[in-house]
């Protein structure tokens, strides 16, 4: 079977849509499948950093599309990039031949739309593969106005992109709640959370103590907020609570990452001279299992009122390494009865309360976590996708509709 695989980023970029994608392109090629990648030359927290423009890796086929980099600083930036992104994956499309499957992932927004034109034009199955909705998320962050003309056009185009799926895959059921309300059968969705890099992703006693000793956390109670920095997590309340720890030097707050909100934390820290704040680049996936083991405490935000529309899948990882977890955000969510203690946005003092308790008492490594993080690992998931996407292919080319999951 031929199954192409659109997404803005791929390997051997950090990003966490990068990772997963690699996943299943990995792991459909490993079946026996002819697998092409189409995604931007550019990294996605490094623009300047370009990778081929062609290559194979692990039997996958990397077409990568040039477009600009302007980066992250601004919206205007963003909005350039993916516009450009998705004027020139429609002209690599167009050359393109026929493909049995379309996977298309939603960075950036809008690419399940060219997924589905190709589709209609060429054949083939689509298969939506839902990491966050959009224009839902530009909405709820406050980008675009819920009755202004371009978000009804947008989720007019989302709905075309929905209605020409045969399957469409979710995170959580909050999400599906809200692809339901669109109007897509139930049978055509797929609840699938995005696992754990298992394989790579443990306790790492040795890579802990590289890691705190390289950045000075030595002898430090560390909280950590490791990944995307985005309006989605709003991360005021942390910040209010490291300000408000400021004097209590052995607790350090380390956020890893980037996105465009990573440039407001590092200032945040700046202005206010905060010692106990420390900022670094996203870790390469080799070395994550330390970075994260490093921590005494993670930290899992999400906004109020995005539960459904995104899915911050950093949990699985942070149940792999068995460390505590702060989280930050809606009650009704995926994170909720995962993590060890949830606060509400703005409760600053319940969050530095509940560090200052973790710090006294030395929070501990859980087995428990390790066991649970077991049902979101990729050798258990990435079979599941692979076998959605191979019967999207199936049923399209004997005429069958798609079944329920």
């Amino acid at each position: 079977m031929r199954v192409l695989l659109l997404n803005q980023t791929f390997y051997p970029d950090v990003a966490s849509t990068a990772q997963h994608a690699a996943d299943l392109a990995a792991g459909l090629a490993e079946a026996g499948h002819e697998v092409t990648v189409l995604a931007s030359r550019h990294a996605y927290d490094d623009p300047s950093r370009r990778f081929p423009a062609r290559e194979s890796w692990r039997n996958v086929t990397i077409l990568r599309a040039p477009c600009t980099a302007l980066g992250k600083a601004a919206l205007w930036r963003r909005t350039i990039d993916f516009a450009s992104f998705l004027l020139s994956c429609a002209a690599h499309l167009v050359f393109l031949r026929r493909f049995d499957v379309v996977v298309s992932m939603t960075s950036p927004p809008l690419l399940a739309v060219l997924a589905a034109l190709f589709v209609r034009a060429k054949g083939g199955a689509l298969v939506s593969w839902i990491m966050d909705l959009n224009p839902e998320e530009a909405i709820a962050a406050g980008a675009l106005r819920r009755d202004s003309l371009l978000a009804r056009g947008f989720s007019r185009l989302l709905r075309f992109s929905l209605a020409a799926s045969a399957m469409v895959v979710v995170l959580d059921r909050f999400m599906r709640d809200r692809v339901v309300a669109k109007g897509v059968p139930a049978h055509r969705i797929a609840v699938l959370p995005p696992w754990s890099h298992s394989a790579m992703v443990h306790f790492d006693g040795l890579g802990r103590d590289r890691f705190r000793e390289s950045h000075g956390l030595a002898r430090k109670f560390v909280v950590m907020y490791s990944g995307n920095h985005s309006p989605c997590h709003p991360l005021d309340t942390v910040l209010r609570s490291a300000k408000s720890m400021r004097s209590e030097t052995g607790i350090v707050f380390v956020f890893i990452g980037g996105g465009s909100e990573f440039r407001k934390v590092v200032n945040f820290a700046a202005r206010n001279h905060l010692r106990n704040v420390a900022c670094l680049p996203y870790q390469p996936l080799a070395s994550l299992a330390g970075s994260l083991s490093a921590a005494d405490l993670h930290l899992v935000v999400m906004g109020e009122a995005f539960a459904g529309i995104v899915h911050p899948c950093k949990i699985y990882n942070i149940l792999a390494v068995g460390s505590p977890s702060l989280y930050i955000g809606p009650h009704d969510s995926h994170i909720a009865g995962l993590a060890t203690f949830r606060a509400d946005h703005g409760d600053a003092a319940a969050v530095t309360e509940f560090i200052r308790r973790s710090a006294r008492s030395g929070a501990r490594r859980s087995p428990a976590s390790v066991a649970l993080a077991d049902q979101y690992a990729g050798r258990w998931l990435v079979p599941r996708m692979i076998e959605i996407v191979e019967n999207a292919g199936r049923n399209a080319s004997e005429g069958v509709p798609a079944v329920a999951w």
